[in-house]
Formats: structure tokens, sequence, C-alpha cells
């Protein structure tokens, strides 16, 4: 492939490498990863109330990795308030769950950043082949990706395994019993899921650049082995 579509493929994978770390970085930020109802179980059995008559007894919420905010209701008005995880709600979610999100989060970002820094070497600079090149795009690529995994697993399982939303929503609540109704991943979350699949882009452009996969045999190097079988 001439050197100049090379460029061009490597300045595209830096430039969505780069965009997704801006991505992450607004996402850790933003308490926009999950967006949840609860339901005032205590009051609704006191009423004995209706499908018509939820709707006072419904609270909502949405929060991120460091704080939120929402709205309880119990039959007698809303009641707005506001969270922070960090000291907070430390006592009843699971620390090292939410402490290994926001850390893999943040390797997410800074691999991410390596990578547009080491794309747009390879497309501008003269790499070295073991760490530079495309062996270490590849890698960086995968570990990048992997991270990102790791943060939408670990994330879902704290909020749906660990029930997160509840925990929250009866954090400081002695007299009613908040159940969550519905809960659904807002736009951090999919921010998150799009810089996962874009780093398994990134490694398609690679090998759309010229380059094999790592590990993988050439031709030439079977070709070779197949000669050299045959004179034994």
């Amino acid at each position: 492939m001439p050197s100049q579509q090379k460029k061009i493929i490597f300045c595209m994978a830096g430039v969505l490498s780069f965009a997704c770390a801006l991505g992450v970085v607004t996402a850790l930020g933003t308490p926009l990863w999950i967006k949840a109802t609860v339901l005032c179980k205590t009051g609704a059995l006191l009423v004995n109330a209706s499908r018509q008559e939820l709707d006072k007894f419904m609270g909502e919420m949405q929060y991120g990795l460091f704080h939120g905010e929402g709205v309880r209701q119990c039959g007698l008005g809303a009641r707005p308030f506001r969270f922070s995880f960090f000291p907070d709600l430390l006592k009843v979610i699971p620390v090292s769950i939410h402490v290994n999100v926001i850390l893999f989060s943040a390797i997410f970002i800074v691999l991410t950043m390596v990578g547009a820094a080491f794309f747009m070497y390879n497309a501008f600079g003269k790499p070295f082949e073991t760490l530079h090149g495309p062996l270490g795009l590849y890698l960086l690529s995968f570990i990048s990706g992997s991270c990102g995994c790791l943060v939408m697993i670990l994330f879902a399982s704290e909020v749906k395994i660990h029930h997160l939303s509840e925990k929250i929503a009866n954090y400081k609540e002695g007299t009613y019993v908040y159940k969550t109704q519905s809960e659904k991943y807002a736009i951090s979350i999919w921010v998150i899921f799009i810089c996962f699949f874009v780093h398994f882009l990134n490694v398609l452009l690679i090998r759309l650049a010229g380059f094999q996969f790592p590990f993988a045999k050439s031709k030439d190097s079977e070709t070779t082995n197949v000669a050299a079988d045959l004179m034994y």
C-alpha cells in the first residue's frame, strides 16, 4: 500500500482514538450513566395503591460514577435529593467494584491517548518495529478495548447484581423502603461502548494498512518452513 494511504489510515485511527479519549473523560465526569425509577413500596402497600395511584409513589434518579440526583415520592409530594459516592455512599455501595470501574476508566483514557500518539507517530515519524510500530499499535488497541469492556461489565454487575439504584434510593431512609422499577443505561455508558468498538475498528485499520496481525505467519515464512521440512 502506498505510504500516503498508510498515513491517511493511521491519521484516521489517531483522530478516532483522541476523540474516544475525550469522550471517556467527559463520560467519567457526568451523572448520565444510569436513569432509574424507584417505587416507594412502603407507602404503596399502606394505602393499597392501584396502578393509577402508583404515580404518587414513583420517584426517579440519575447518576454516574461520582454523583447524582433524583426525586423521591411516597404519597406526600416530591422530595428532591442529591448525593455523591465519595464519601456519602461508601458504606452502602460495593466499594471495590466501584473503585475498579473508575480505575479501569482512567487506564482506558491513558491508553487511548497513548494509542492516538502512536498512530500519529506511525503516520509521520519513523517508528521502531517493536514498541512504536504495528505490534505496539495492535497491543495498545487490544488492551484499551479490553479495559473498556471491563468498565462496562463491572458497572453492569454493580447496577444489576448489587442493586445499586435501590441502595442509593434507600440511603438514610429509615421509614420508607424503595424498590427499583426500571433502569436504563444513559448516554455515558453508550459513549464507553462506542469507544470500545472504535478500538477494534482501529485494529482493522492497521490490518488495512497492510500490517499482519501479531504472531500471524506470513506466506513467505510458511513456504520457507515447508521447503526446510522437505530437505530433511
